[in-house]
């Protein structure tokens, strides 16, 4: 067969982009050689619909083997008693958790994706604000941390059947003791979307959801350096409050639940060559290296932050715990659909953000979301930074020169050329 070269030349180029520029996407990540390789080999060959033990089809006596030490590896890094690790993405984690606990019409409550929230959170262009009767709290307008106030009052008034905490554009560490203390208040389960600060809460570094929050779902690839996918974990199984039993008559597990959602709930056949990735990334994250680089990650957040407020920019909630901060642009006056534009021809890459309490569209924005997992794999320290920031302002102070953003560009490439990345390739 003839090697598909224009393919082949694409996949060059986005190295090469990744190479020369700065990732500050607070969702990306570089994976390990050995993740990608793994999710490159002939694993992606094989079909396993079921679990472990208990497949739909024959000769999976060896993708058994990397699913079940994926599971055990997962466990390990929470301390928890039971993962699945078969969600092909974050989303698709967080669709199973809701068929599990939901069902149409109920009633949810969780942080509006205009305060810093997720589509999946109960958006209604999403599958769960579609489903589901998704209401919400923010945050404080003068602060903006998260409004615990409106969320208690919101759960008394609506007593919703299931309470989401976590977000896509929140730099602060959150409150699960609270939050499950309304939640048993007024009867509700409490679901733990951890998909950005995992890596952090797998260190110790902030504040760990399992003790008071019935399911956790997150992604792989943000600060945990994994593979694209998504994960599913119970701090403690227990009985279903729903009264479901089996053909047995014995009242199923949440655990039950969970498997069920994602197959054949959600999902069909799971992605063993991912999934065999996922099992590498969770064993880097047992290593004490991997301690250092999350303690690296929350440092350089903080000196990034620290930069720009340094030149005036306002950083939503004064600063950050985690490894992302969402900046407010307007009295920079240009928007973060005109910002992430401009900052793309300088390679730095960065998105658009609503900020809370935003006078525009989701198309323009106010705001730009800036991560430092990417950069901080690649090697950088506080002191690089500076650079960044510099980098940045001058870019949106001058977002209408060509001249101007080119020069930055070439500074940008020299300056990424000391971080080498994927030496091997």
């Amino acid at each position: 067969m003839q090697r598909d070269t224009l393919v082949f030349d694409l996949i060059h180029q986005e190295l090469e982009r990744q190479r020369h520029g700065i990732e500050l996407i607070a969702s990306e990540n570089f994976t390990s050689l050995q993740v990608m390789q793994a999710m490159g080999g002939v694993m992606t060959n094989k079909y396993a619909e079921g679990y472990p033990g208990r497949r739909y089809y024959a000769g999976c006596e060896i993708v058994d083997q990397t699913e079940q030490l994926a599971i055990d590896r997962l466990k390990q890094i929470f301390n928890v008693e039971y993962a699945n690790v078969q969600p092909h993405s974050g989303a698709q984690a967080n669709a199973a958790i809701a068929l599990a606990v939901l069902q149409p019409g109920d009633i949810t409550l969780g942080l509006d994706l205009s305060m810093g929230g997720h589509l999946t959170h109960g958006s209604p262009v999403n599958y769960s604000g579609k489903l589901y009767n998704a209401h919400f709290y923010g945050v404080v307008k003068e602060t903006g941390l998260v409004d615990y106030e409106m969320l208690e009052s919101q759960a008394r008034t609506l007593k919703p059947k299931l309470i989401i905490c976590g977000a896509s554009a929140y730099s602060r560490d959150w409150d699960y003791k609270r939050i499950r203390a309304v939640a048993d208040e007024v009867g509700a389960l409490v679901w733990a979307d951890i998909a950005h600060p995992a890596g952090l809460i797998a260190k110790g570094l902030l504040n760990s959801p399992f003790e008071h929050c019935h399911v956790v779902s997150s992604t792989t690839h943000k600060t945990l350096r994994g593979p694209r996918g998504g994960v599913i974990m119970l701090g403690k199984d227990f009985e279903n409050p729903f009264g479901l039993k089996d053909n047995k008559g014995n009242v199923r597990m949440m655990s039950n639940l969970i498997d069920l959602a994602v197959f054949p709930g959600t999902q069909g056949g799971p992605l063993q060559h991912v999934i065999a990735a996922k099992a590498i990334a969770f064993g880097e994250i047992l290593t004490d290296e991997f301690m250092v680089y999350q303690q690296q990650v929350q440092k350089n957040a903080q000196a990034m932050a620290k930069a720009f407020m340094d030149k005036e920019y306002n950083i939503i909630s004064g600063g950050t715990d985690n490894h992302l901060m969402l900046i407010d642009l307007r009295n920079k006056n240009i928007s973060g659909k005109k910002a992430e534009q401009a900052l793309v021809k300088a390679d730095i890459t960065a998105n658009k953000n609503m900020v809370p309490f935003d006078d525009k569209s989701a198309f323009i924005t106010s705001g730009i979301r800036f991560g430092v997992a990417a950069v901080t794999t690649r090697g950088m320290v506080e002191s690089d930074m500076q650079f960044v920031v510099n980098a940045i302002d001058r870019v949106l102070l001058n977002a209408d020169s060509e001249t101007e953003i080119a020069t930055v560009k070439k500074q940008v490439n020299e300056f990424m050329g000391q971080f080498i990345l994927y030496p091997e390739l």
